[in-house]
């Protein structure tokens, strides 16, 4: 179902694996939703051109891709999200971060998986493959993936990117184990009455995330 909302409200600058997929629950729990997350390109193949024409470095219409969403969290997102924070300049950043190593276990731990996964089924369509495969191997990682003194190089320029580029008003760092207090302090909303923060996508279930997401 479309929404009729003017822009983002709300970008989230942060990696995956830094606790996305529960950030994206809390902001539409808080009536920033819909947020747009990777699972939304998984189940949309019709947008991989879109995000692929701003990878080449084309112009592109950002509402065509988030129109209907007042937030958008996790990948392609976090790739453009300077120039996410230049078109929407009255929305907030969230910048989700955690222990440096443990984003990196976590991060290889996907990655095979997700090659595994399309190795074995098939089932993440070429679009959405390639697009991948280009903003985060080529283009944020320098292909490789899996050497742990590198991605943890990459992750910490780009908190540190994020951090220098944006005023303290319009930056929200935030590991969502804080819970709700930050976030909704930040956002200038009430917190959720004796209601848990939502902690989802663990590590043991991700892949079974996304295989629901593109068998669904």
């Amino acid at each position: 179902m479309e929404h009729d909302v003017a822009g983002l409200k709300v970008i989230g600058a942060g990696f995956h694996r830094t606790g996305t997929l529960s950030l994206k629950a809390a902001l539409e729990r808080l009536g920033f939703g819909p947020c747009y997350h990777m699972f939304e390109l998984m189940r949309r193949p019709e947008h991989a051109a879109r995000w692929q024409a701003a990878a080449d470095g084309e112009a592109v219409d950002w509402q065509e891709i988030h129109g209907g969403y007042q937030s958008a969290v996790d990948w392609p997102t976090c790739y453009f999200w300077q120039e996410l924070a230049a078109t929407y300049p009255e929305a907030k950043v969230i910048l989700t971060v955690r222990d440096r190593d443990r984003w990196f276990d976590s991060h290889a731990a996907l990655i095979r998986g997700m090659q595994q996964l399309r190795e074995d089924s098939g089932l993440l369509p070429d679009e959405q493959a390639a697009l991948m495969g280009q903003i985060m191997l080529r283009d944020t990682f320098a292909d490789k993936l899996y050497d742990r003194k590198h991605c943890v190089e990459v992750f910490d320029r780009h908190c540190e990117r994020v951090r220098d580029a944006l005023p303290p008003e319009r930056l929200l760092v935030f590991d969502v184990g804080e819970g709700w207090r930050p976030l909704c302090a930040f956002l200038g909303v009430e917190v959720p009455d004796g209601e848990p923060f939502p902690h989802l996508n663990e590590g043991a279930s991700v892949l079974d995330n996304v295989r629901d997401v593109l068998s669904g």
